[in-house]
């Protein structure tokens, strides 16, 4: 399970949606930007956890964007730059601006994918965090946003939320929740306590106006996380 959000900043629509086909397939969630501005936009909003960028789109250049997520962000998550430029000078340029990777035009869609496998190997430790669907939840920091606006939860909500983000598009029962919420306490003590949880976590970042419907009954079963 990926869980992993990438944004890909480039103007062509024919690269982006080829690069977004490949990178669905492995189980990634793509938002596409056509140019730097609307790239800054949904960066902001929807917190990807990595970015794919041509350095020569309209409005802001990648060198500007991937500055401004160094910079202004205080971002380190991990970015792949593509270019038609194959100059050295132009490749060291950009590894110096603080990309992890340099990928020349044309390309193969399979190799990007390779790379984005190898960068996030060996960052993952930058990239402590699950998102779906502008739903995200970073671990280490304890921290959930639903479009970029932080949702406070208990610390049973924030467990369960991140069991159920962890098996994406599975069912889990009342009992394997029970167990991963409260280990060593007798079920028949809190049979009903997980479908109060579900309800008020529910409450908090289904009721949104405009917010995906997240989690899904399953009757007679339990509970699903639906992830696309």
């Amino acid at each position: 399970m990926k869980g992993k959000t990438i944004l890909i900043v480039e103007d062509d629509a024919k690269i982006r949606q080829l690069l977004k086909i490949y990178l669905e397939k492995e189980g990634y969630e793509v938002l596409e930007a056509a140019d730097g501005s609307e790239g800054m936009q949904l960066f902001e909003q929807l917190d990807p956890c990595f970015v794919i960028m041509d350095l020569m789109i309209p409005h802001k250049s990648g060198e500007e964007l991937c500055q401004w997520i160094r910079s202004e962000m205080k971002s380190d998550i991990p970015v792949i730059m593509l270019t038609a430029k194959v100059d050295e000078a132009d490749r060291i340029q950009g590894l110096q601006m603080g990309a992890d990777d340099y990928i020349t035009k044309p390309f193969s869609p399979q190799e990007v994918v390779v790379r984005v496998e190898t960068v996030l190997r060996r960052t993952a430790n930058r990239c402590s965090k699950i998102s779906y669907r502008g739903l995200t939840l970073k671990p280490l920091r304890g921290e959930v946003k639903l479009n970029g606006e932080l949702i406070a939860l208990t610390i049973h909500e924030f467990k369960l939320l991140y069991f159920l983000m962890r098996h994406p598009n599975q069912i889990l029962t009342r009992d394997q929740i029970l167990q991963e919420l409260y280990p060593n306490v007798e079920r028949s003590v809190i049979d009903r306590t997980v479908d109060v949880h579900i309800s008020k976590l529910r409450e908090k970042i289904e009721a949104i106006e405009g917010a995906p419907r997240f989690i899904e009954t399953i009757r007679g079963m339990g509970y699903r996380f639906d992830a696309f």
